[in-house]
C-alpha cells in the first residue's frame, strides 16, 4: 500500500497539457479560433437575448466536438435550418429585423453558423474579419475602460489566429504568432494614436450610433409616484462633478433636472399651460454671491436635459451644441445627448427667480383634478381657518405643513408599498411613510389646495467625494425630488419636505441603500473600507478615461494645436498637422523598410555566407537552395572527406535550428562554428 502510494501518478494537468502540445496543427488551430470568438460572444451576452447566446455557446461546441473527433461538417439543409430559425427568433425577439439590437442578435449567431463551414483557408479569412466586425459592435452599448480592456484582449487573439494562418507549413508555436501579433499591434499604435488625437470629430457624424428606443436607467420626462424609489436601488454612476476651488455644502448640492408642474390625478408632467405663450412666466434668475464653477462628465441618458448646479445663470459650455434654458430654470439642449457628455458650468446657490408679485399665469400651478384626494383638500381648509387664507399667511401654511412632517411621525422609507388611487390622502392619514416622491407630491398637492402655487423639482441631491481623483460621484441612488413654492415678494422658494421628515437626507447625507448581497456583507464585516478603498480606486481609474479618451472632443484638438504654437487654430490647421504627421510617419515607414531589406533576416544572411563560400569552392547553387540540399551537394563534390562531413553536419544543424522545435542551438552558437569550419586554402569570411 505504501508502494502503490508512493510511485508517481500522471498528472491530469501535465497529460491534458501534452494532449494540446501534440494535437494536429490544423485542430490545434480551429479550438484557438473557436476560443477567441467565444470570448467575442461572451462580452456581449448583458446584450443579446437568451437564446442567442445559448445557441451560439452549443453551435461553438458542437464544431469543437467536430474538429477534435475528425468528423465532417454539417451539411447545407442543418445550416440553412438553423439560419431560419434564427431569424423567426431575431423577428419574435424585436419584431424587426433591421436596428443595432436586431443586427447585433444576427451578426453573433451568423459568426458562429459560419464557422461551421469552414474548411479552407478562405472560409477562415471570412470568419476573422466576421469576428473583427462582431468586435466593434460592442461599442454600440459601452464605451467603458472594461469594455476596452476585454476588446484588446479579443484583438490580440483575433491578429495572433490571422498571423497563425498565414505561418508557413508545419507546427508553428502559437506563441510565436501571438509575438509577431503584438508586434505588429505595437506598430500600429502610433498610428492609431495620430488619428485619434488628430482626426476631425465632425458632429454628429462622429460617434457611435444609437438607438433612440433604448431606455436608460435614470431621471424621466414625466414622474409617477414611486419611480424615483426604484432608483435608489440602482448604484450606477448618472455624472461626475469637478468643482474649481472649495465646493459648496453637501446640503447645498441640488443638480436641478426636468420640472413637472401639470398633474392628473396620476402622473406629473412638465407645464402644459391653458395661457397664451406672450402670458407665460419668465425664468427672472437673479444670482448673488460668488459664482461655482464646475465640470460635469455626465452619463448617457438619452435625454437633453442638462444637469446644473442650482441655479446656473449662464448657459452651460457643450461642445458642438445650442443650450437652452427653460423658464422653470433647467437647462437643455436641443437634441437628446446619445453618449458620455461633458460640459463646464457656473452657478449661484443663493438666487431668487421668477414674478415677485401675483401673476395671472401663476394659476397653471394651482390646478389639481377634480374628485382626486378629497381628504387632503379638507386639511388643506382646516389649516387655511387657522393660519388665515391669502398670500400674506401663505409663508405660515408653508411653514405648518413642514412642522406636521417633522413632528406627526412621518417617516422616509425606501419601501412605503404601493400607493393607491389618491396618493395624497394615503400620505397625509393612512400610510405616513413614503421616499422623496411621495413626500414631495403630497405636499405640493396640499400647497395647491390651499391656493400657493407650488411645483415639483427632480434631479440629484449631494454626491460623494472621490479622494483620489477629486471628483464628486453622483449616483443614480441620489436621485431625489423637491419642491418650489410661490412666496409674494419672494418668487419661486424651494422647499424639500423630505429633509423635514429625514433632516440626514440632505444634512449630514444619509441615504437609504438597498440591501446588500451576502458577498458585500461578508468584505464589510471582514474590512469596512476595503469595498470602499476599491470602489473608489475603480471609479477614479474609469473616470480617467472617460475624461482622457471619451471626453476627447473638438475643443480638446484645438486647445492641442494651441499648446503646439496655434495662436487661432482651425479645422484647416488641424488637416495640415495630421498630413504632415502622416507623411512624416510613411517617411519613416519606408526608411524602416529599406534598412530592414538590407538586414534581412539574421538565419538567412547566415546561410547566405556559407552559399558564397561553398560557391567559391565550386559548388553552384541558387539564392533559395535549403541547407539539406547544400549539404547534399558538397558531399557530392567533396567526397567522404573531414571537411565535407563537417560542413553537411554544420547546415544540418543550421537547418534544425531553423524548423526543428526539438532543437536547444543558439543562432550564436552557429555563427561561431560556421567561423571554425576548416574551410580549404582560408576562403575569405
Amino acid at each position: 500500500m505504501l508502494n502503490a502510494a508512493s510511485s508517481p501518478a500522471p498528472s491530469r494537468r501535465t497529460t491534458l497539457r501534452e494532449t494540446l502540445v501534440h494535437l494536429p496543427r490544423e485542430v490545434r488551430d480551429t479550438l484557438f479560433l473557436l476560443a477567441v470568438i467565444g470570448w467575442v460572444v461572451f462580452m456581449q451576452v448583458g446584450h443579446i437575448p437568451w437564446w442567442c447566446s445559448a445557441l451560439t455557446g452549443v453551435l461553438l461546441i458542437w464544431r469543437a466536438r467536430l474538429t477534435l473527433h475528425g468528423q465532417p461538417l454539417p451539411g447545407w439543409t442543418w445550416r440553412i435550418g438553423l439560419l431560419v430559425l434564427t431569424l423567426g427568433a431575431t423577428w419574435l425577439t424585436h419584431r424587426t429585423l433591421l436596428g443595432r439590437d436586431a443586427g447585433v442578435t444576427l451578426i453573433v449567431v451568423l459568426l458562429a453558423l459560419k464557422t461551421l463551414e469552414m474548411r479552407a483557408r478562405r472560409d477562415a479569412f471570412v470568419v476573422f474579419f466576421l469576428s473583427f466586425f462582431t468586435l466593434l459592435t460592442h461599442f454600440f452599448y459601452s464605451q467603458s475602460l472594461l469594455t476596452a480592456a476585454g476588446i484588446l484582449i479579443a484583438l490580440l487573439g483575433l491578429l495572433t489566429a490571422l498571423v497563425n494562418a498565414h505561418m508557413p507549413v508545419g507546427a508553428a508555436p502559437l506563441k510565436q504568432s501571438a509575438r509577431i501579433a503584438g508586434g505588429l499591434a505595437l506598430l500600429g499604435a502610433p498610428i492609431m494614436l495620430v488619428l485619434f488625437m488628430l482626426f476631425p470629430r465632425m458632429a454628429p457624424l462622429w460617434g457611435m450610433p444609437s438607438d433612440s428606443m433604448a431606455g436608460r436607467s435614470g431621471l424621466s420626462g414625466e414622474m409617477r409616484v414611486g419611480e424615483i424609489a426604484r432608483l435608489a436601488l440602482d448604484d450606477t454612476i448618472a455624472m461626475r462633478v469637478k468643482f474649481e476651488g472649495k465646493p459648496p455644502p453637501q446640503s447645498d448640492m441640488y443638480f436641478r433636472g426636468p420640472v413637472f408642474s401639470t398633474y392628473n390625478g396620476v402622473e406629473w408632467l412638465p407645464l402644459r399651460s391653458g395661457f397664451p405663450k406672450r402670458m407665460a412666466l419668465e425664468a427672472d434668475l437673479r444670482v448673488s454671491g460668488a459664482a461655482i464653477r464646475y465640470t460635469v462628465t455626465l452619463e448617457s441618458h438619452r435625454h437633453p436635459w442638462l444637469l446644473t448646479l442650482d441655479a446656473a445663470a449662464k448657459a452651460p459650455a457643450v461642445d458642438g451644441q445650442e443650450v437652452l434654458m427653460a423658464a422653470d430654470l433647467h437647462w437643455r439642449t436641443r437634441r437628446p445627448t446619445g453618449g458620455l457628455l461633458r460640459y463646464s458650468a457656473e452657478s449661484h446657490t443663493v438666487f431668487r427667480h421668477g414674478p415677485m408679485q401675483p401673476d395671472l399665469a401663476l394659476q397653471d400651478f394651482l390646478e389639481l383634478p377634480a374628485s382626486y384626494n378629497p381628504r387632503t383638500f379638507a386639511l388643506a381648509q382646516a389649516l387655511r381657518r387657522e393660519h388665515g387664507p391669502g398670500a400674506a399667511n401663505a409663508p405660515a401654511l408653508v411653514a405648518a405643513v413642514i412642522n406636521k412632517l417633522r413632528t406627526e411621525g412621518y417617516t422616509y422609507t425606501l419601501d412605503p408599498g404601493v400607493y393607491g388611487r389618491d396618493t395624497a390622502d394615503e400620505f397625509w392619514f393612512d400610510r405616513r411613510e413614503g421616499f422623496c416622491e411621495h413626500i414631495a407630491s403630497s405636499f405640493v398637492v396640499l400647497m395647491r389646495a390651499m391656493d400657493i402655487p407650488a411645483r415639483i423639482v427632480t434631479g440629484y441631491q449631494g454626491g460623494e467625494l472621490n479622494s483620489l481623483d477629486g471628483f464628486w460621484t453622483v449616483r443614480q441612488s441620489d436621485a431625489h425630488a423637491w419642491t418650489e413654492v410661490w412666496l409674494q415678494g419672494q418668487g419661486w422658494v424651494r422647499v424639500d419636505p423630505t429633509s423635514a421628515v429625514s433632516p440626514g437626507r440632505t444634512g449630514s447625507f444619509e441615504r437609504l441603500r438597498a440591501p446588500e448581497g451576502a458577498f458585500a456583507g461578508v468584505v464589510r464585516t471582514i474590512n469596512p473600507t476595503l469595498a470602499a478603498t476599491f470602489r473608489a480606486a475603480w471609479e477614479a481609474v474609469n473616470n480617467r478615461w472617460n475624461q482622457t479618451v471619451l471626453n476627447y472632443s473638438q475643443g480638446s484638438q484645438l486647445d492641442l494645436l494651441k499648446n503646439l504654437g496655434f495662436n487661432a487654430p482651425s479645422w484647416t490647421d488641424l488637416a495640415y498637422v495630421l498630413i504632415g504627421v502622416l507623411v512624416a510617419v510613411s517617411l519613416a515607414g519606408a526608411a524602416w523598410s529599406l534598412w530592414e531589406r538590407q538586414q534581412h533576416d539574421p538565419w538567412v544572411r547566415l546561410l547566405k555566407r556559407a552559399r558564397e563560400r561553398l560557391d567559391k569552392l565550386g559548388i553552384e547553387a541558387g539564392e533559395q537552395t535549403p541547407p539539406r540540399e547544400l549539404a547534399r551537394l558538397t558531399q557530392r563534390h567533396f567526397g567522404d572527406t573531414p571537411f565535407a562531413q563537417s560542413v553537411s553536419l554544420w547546415l544540418l544543424r543550421l537547418e534544425a535550428h531553423r524548423y526543428s522545435r526539438q532543437s536547444a542551438l543558439t543562432l550564436a552558437t552557429l555563427q561561431r562554428e560556421f567561423q571554425q569550419l576548416p574551410w580549404p586554402k582560408g576562403p575569405p569570411r
